[in-house]
């Protein structure tokens, strides 16, 4: 059977990307990429006199994720800037994306309460590897994966787009185009890979995805 899941998601998360800076266009800034991050998704962004460095996420699931640095002594990337842009698939309607824009302070204290909560369970956490917490789970402390859940609820979002960079019509009118993104259900036509699965399991569970074991028997 052919593995169809990889191509679309990268195709999906590129219109995620796509829908966040044309937020920020629609929103009156003007983005720059500055240099000294490499590949990340950091962008300075100006309107007016107001001035940001903001991180660019997205999710295809809901959950989200920001590595420790190498040192152990802060989040990479996160501790570099002011705010984080998320496109989230839109779980209601996974035609459509919600963009959030949230406060780095408050992503940051997420994730510090998150990784302290995972560490106390023992849990095993390798330096710069993600460490995922849900945006739409209210927080709890059990099960310790949700410690440090709930920044899409705490902060609304600001713009809903179609996944073909149409803006979402009021009234819940039709929209095209229509992407059907990845992961939206597991058909006939499609599979998931083991290293998916595992991938699915880990951030479920809050460990590494090298702890995963899958059996697969005929």
């Amino acid at each position: 059977m052919t593995n169809v899941s990889k191509p679309r998601k990268v195709s999906v998360r590129r219109l995620l990307i796509d829908s966040c800076h044309g937020f920020l266009k629609r929103d009156g800034w003007e983005i720059i990429k500055p240099g000294g991050f490499g590949k990340a998704r950091i962008y300075r962004i100006t309107r007016g006199g107001e001035s940001k460095l903001v991180a660019i996420r997205t999710t295809q699931d809901a959950w989200i994720a920001f590595p420790r640095s190498a040192d152990d002594a802060e989040w990479a990337t996160l501790s570099a800037v002011d705010a984080v842009v998320v496109a989230s698939v839109d779980p209601d309607d996974r035609r459509f994306a919600r963009i959030h824009m949230i406060d780095a302070n408050e992503m940051r204290s997420r994730f510090d309460r998150a990784y302290a909560a995972r560490r106390a369970a023992g849990y095993k956490i390798p330096r710069e590897r993600g460490i995922w917490i849900s945006l739409y789970d209210d927080e709890a402390s059990n099960p310790v994966t949700l410690v440090g859940a709930g920044a899409g609820n705490a902060n609304p979002w600001l713009d809903r787009v179609a996944l073909g960079g149409v803006a979402a019509p009021a009234g819940g009118g039709p929209v095209a185009p229509a992407v059907d993104p990845p992961g939206a259900s597991l058909g006939s036509g499609e599979s998931l890979t083991i290293p998916e699965a595992k991938a699915r399991l880990a951030r479920s569970l809050g460990v590494d995805p090298s702890s995963i074991r899958i059996t697969v028997e005929a």
